[in-house]
């Protein structure tokens, strides 16, 4: 009976060792993925748009007219989008 606070105090800890382990250390590692995933979108998105810059200030450079650079640029994404459209998946009515 001398033991019997102590294994109730070891039970107890150990019971919500695994509760927190299977709950708040889940939850954890999920929110730390989705964090990084958030990040890493943002930085690629920030690296499309840098490249974009870049294309058309180069397009620009090239051509010599940033008119002309924005009618090209405007073609590309109209011939792509497009594209991209003529491939959607069409509902089944």
């Amino acid at each position: 009976m001398e033991d019997f606070p102590k294994t109730v105090a070891d039970y107890l800890e150990s019971t919500a060792q695994k509760v927190r382990e299977m709950t708040v250390d889940r939850v954890a590692g999920w929110a730390r993925w989705a964090a990084l995933g958030m990040v890493m979108a943002v930085l690629a998105l920030m690296g499309v748009v840098f490249l974009l810059i870049g294309l058309f200030r180069i397009l620009a450079e090239v051509v010599q007219s940033p008119t002309i650079a924005y009618a090209i640029l405007g073609a590309i994404f109209a011939v792509v989008g497009a594209f991209v459209w003529s491939k959607r998946n069409h509902p089944k009515e």
